[in-house]
């Protein structure tokens, strides 16, 4: 209660009796002592009650603004990152913490891109609240996506075939910006030539996630301790790393590495547009487009819907080429600008 409403209530209160009283002792001159402490007690009370609601801090919840972040960042080393996540994992007690009864939230990346259906089979039943998915273009940045998945395979092939419908959305807007491009000159070619690069990743986009494509190479999953170092040990998991400090997906960005990255957490590499239609010596990007990103994006626990696309098209994130192993895959949320992908 504020201090100013309870100095009021004080007031309606305890001010009626206590001029009542005074007029009845003001009439006799002989108990001039007790009218001095009556002053003097109601003074206190007044004077500690305003003290106690000053002091009164308001209750709130005091993680408001925290963030928590579990993954890596560009320049770690990938093989460092597995270790740490492995000891984690290992040293991570079997006794549910306090707040951890539904089990311990946990980054499980995967070791390649996989279609839907085949991310069932290694997650198995453990619950499951986001998958992270990009199509792994060769030379290309695509976007990295984001889909709350708490059914899986259903709810995975759910968010593909939006994501679909918004880089079908983004092609045509690509190409409608490059035939809106007057002039022949050097920076008008450049601008074209990077309109119609957006315009054949996002279809490339849109046509890989329309078929359910092996594009998801990360989850986020809760369970008990030891189903997470079981689901370590499973074919195609790369690695679980347990976050026992999560306790709200909604402050908390989760960056799994891609899958070909192997040495050190870099952005990937992209050709771009063709030489001819892109002048080598013009490095500042073309009017009318975003800035491309310089790194893998990072993602947060998403609403109920999959990555919303931005007004503009998104500029995609980096991608390395995938190594000869890795087939063509998406990775999560992905957002992705004539050349570079953006995450979620």
């Amino acid at each position: 209660m504020r201090a100013g409403n309870l100095l009021r209530q004080l007031d309606q209160r305890l001010l009626p009796p206590l001029t009542r009283a005074v007029a009845r002792l003001g009439d006799r001159p002989t108990r001039s002592g007790v009218l001095t402490w009556a002053a003097a007690l109601s003074a206190a009370a007044v004077l500690g009650t305003a003290l106690w609601a000053a002091d009164e801090t308001p209750s709130g919840d005091p993680t408001v603004g925290e963030v928590t972040r579990v993954g890596v960042t560009d320049g770690d080393s990938a093989p460092g990152y597995l270790r740490s996540a492995a000891a984690d994992l290992a040293a991570l007690s079997s006794q549910s913490a306090p707040g951890t009864a539904d089990g311990t939230y946990a980054l499980v990346t995967l070791d390649a891109y996989l279609p839907p259906q085949r991310l069932a089979m290694v997650l198995g039943d453990v619950p499951v609240s986001t998958v992270f998915g990009r199509v792994p273009l060769p030379g290309r940045q695509t976007e990295i996506v984001k889909i709350p998945a708490l059914r899986v395979p259903d709810d995975v092939v759910a968010g593909m075939d939006q994501v679909a419908s918004r880089k079908e959305t983004e092609a045509a807007d690509y190409r409608a910006r490059a035939a809106a491009v007057d002039g022949d000159g050097a920076s008008e070619r450049e601008l074209r030539a990077r309109y119609a690069s957006g315009a054949e990743v996002a279809a490339a986009e849109a046509a890989a996630y329309r078929t359910g494509c092996a594009c998801v190479y990360a989850a986020v999953v809760r369970a008990a301790p030891v189903v997470l170092r079981g689901m370590a040990a499973r074919p195609d998991v790369r690695a679980v790393d347990p976050a026992p400090e999560v306790y709200r997906l909604d402050r908390t960005v989760f960056t799994p590495p891609l899958p070909e990255q192997r040495d050190v957490v870099r952005p990937p590499a992209d050709t771009g547009p063709t030489p001819e239609s892109a002048p080598a010596e013009r490095s500042e990007p073309a009017p009318g487009l975003p800035a491309p990103l310089a790194s893998v994006g990072e993602s947060s626990e998403p609403a109920p819907v999959v990555t919303i696309p931005l007004p503009e098209p998104s500029s995609p994130e980096p991608t390395e080429p995938p190594p000869p192993s890795v087939t063509t895959s998406p990775d999560v949320a992905i957002a992705v600008e004539p050349p570079t992908p953006t995450s979620s």
